[in-house]
């Protein structure tokens, strides 16, 4: 069994956390929480397919300049090859469950700020 609170725990981005609950080449499952006001690089996966399912709180997605506010019980999916963005642009903590078939692992590339 595994779970957030016996997960492998990392610290991301501007102090977001990561739960490991699948590492493995084919696929990668993780649970992970934004503060308010958080976001990651804008970046694009060559292979890597990915689902994104809020478990709390709104998630802003950018894909490809376009605006996706995913709300708590909601998901989307974002196929290789698109540029994308996560953000917490509320004022509570987002969880959510990324999961990547295969693994990100040596598949990003982030996109430089203009």
């Amino acid at each position: 069994m595994i779970s957030k609170d016996n997960a492998e725990h990392y610290i991301w981005g501007d102090n977001c956390d990561g739960w490991y609950l699948l590492n493995r080449t084919d696929m990668l499952i993780i649970h992970e929480k934004m503060p308010s006001g958080t976001c990651e690089k804008r970046h694009f996966h060559s292979v890597s397919r990915q689902f994104f399912f809020v478990l709390q709180g709104v998630l802003t997605m950018e894909l490809e300049g376009n605006k996706h506010e995913i709300k708590a019980h909601q998901g989307l999916e974002i196929p290789p090859g698109i540029k994308h963005q996560a953000r917490n642009d509320g004022q509570s903590s987002v969880e959510f469950i990324v999961i990547s078939h295969p693994t990100t692992r040596g598949d990003r590339s982030d996109i430089p700020s203009s």
